[in-house]
């Protein structure tokens, strides 16, 4: 049971004060060496992707890897989308396997970013996937992301944050008071008393954007006013960068392999001290018994055709698969011909789908309904439809 539900994750970190850490990877290095953190800690963690860093890796060509090393884990495990930049890319971010999403609508007006995150939590709750939103603004000050969240701070109000929670219906909260993306400069203002009124106020699991460069002091004020998960990138990018500076040095004959050589183990040794700070140490078997699995959903279709020749129902089911896959919370569609034509059905449709909660709202999405109505029915009156629960978990 690795792949959990990350509402269920957060909720016992912040009833129980402790917080998980949301480690920002860029690539598979990053990803083994945050992973082998959190099985030597014990820990639950969240594996981050930030939309930000899209540039520097092929997200599509990357999620099935990070999807593959939590369904392996022994831990507790989410997979966020971080700093999504609209609802396409949220919605793309669900159907490649992400189980927790954020559309960082933060530098816009308080009323834009409101209706944008309102919107995309309608959409989630169809899939059974929870929302980050982030009223008030964090901005970068020096380092790689600084460059990525430009201007100044924005404060969160607390009556900016009340509103913002009843009319998004989120399910955390990232607050700005006083950190920044990137690298501190000089000693961090952190305002622990808008923070805990915050807290006091909404009674939901509180996020941190911007980590890196906070005192083992300054974490520990934030963990007990109710920060529940912390965002953390830009020091793993300096161990990974000082690991490969040190072995530019260390190796007279450098090579490619013998440059990147230990930067998972730089990675792990910073993961694990945030992992030991925050709390999150040694909790794996009380979250995971807390926790529901994250529970894929097989949509099984058998048919035949009638009043179409075999050209004419590939295009149909071209269409279906091109329509279908856009759905959110369908994570793949396969269709296909029985091998043995004396079968009794002929035609296949393998809808699988991220959660059971996409059982309802894909049956109602109107693009299926006018795949469906139009186009599959009229002709696919011999069918049978199952709907089945992954039975691993």
């Amino acid at each position: 049971m690795p792949l959990v539900n990350m509402k269920h994750m957060l909720k016992h970190a912040y009833e129980n004060k402790y917080a998980i850490g949301a480690f920002d990877l860029v690539n598979l290095d990053f990803l083994t060496g945050i992973m082998s953190a959190a099985e030597k800690e014990k820990a639950p963690v969240i594996l981050s992707l930030a939309e930000s860093h899209f540039d520097t890796f092929d997200f599509e060509l990357l999620m099935p890897a990070v999807v593959a090393a939590a369904k392996r884990a022994s831990i507790p495990v989410a997979i966020h989308l971080d700093h999504g930049s609209c609802q396409e890319s949220a919605v793309r971010s669900i159907n490649l396997g992400c189980n927790g999403v954020m559309i960082d609508a933060s530098e816009k007006t308080i009323e834009e970013n409101t209706n944008i995150t309102r919107a995309l939590v309608e959409i989630a709750q169809g899939c059974g996937i929870p929302v980050e939103g982030e009223p008030g603004y964090v901005p970068g000050v020096e380092g790689e992301d600084a460059e990525r969240h430009p201007g100044d701070i924005r404060y969160t109000t607390v009556d900016e944050a009340i509103r913002y929670v009843e009319k998004t219906g989120v399910d955390f909260l990232a607050v700005s008071i006083g950190t920044v993306h990137g690298r501190m400069q000089g000693k961090p203002d952190l305002n622990y008393q808008r923070l805990k009124e915050i807290n006091e106020a909404l009674g939901i699991p509180l996020v941190i954007h911007g980590g890196t460069g906070l005192s083992d002091d300054q974490f520990q004020q934030l963990i007990a006013n109710g920060a529940a998960k912390i965002n953390y990138y830009t020091a793993l990018s300096d161990a990974a960068a000082k690991q490969i500076e040190h072995n530019s040095i260390t190796n007279r004959y450098s090579s490619y392999t013998s440059m990147l050589k230990n930067i998972p183990v730089a990675i792990s040794k910073e993961v694990e001290r945030c992992i030991k700070l925050w709390g999150a140490s040694g909790r794996s078997e009380e979250v995971l018994e807390c926790c529901s699995p994250w529970r894929e959903v097989e949509h099984v279709i058998i048919y035949n055709v009638k009043g179409l020749d075999k050209k004419e129902t590939r295009e149909m089911v071209s269409e279906g698969r091109k329509v279908l896959s856009t759905i959110p919370g369908v994570l793949e569609v396969f269709t296909g011909e029985a091998m043995k034509k004396g079968d009794e059905y002929q035609y296949t449709w393998l809808v699988r789908f991220c959660h059971p909660a996409v059982i309802d709202s894909y049956r109602e999405h109107p693009a299926h309904v006018a795949f469906a109505d139009n186009l599959f029915r009229p002709v696919a009156g011999n069918r049978i439809s199952i709907d089945y629960l992954d039975w691993k978990k």
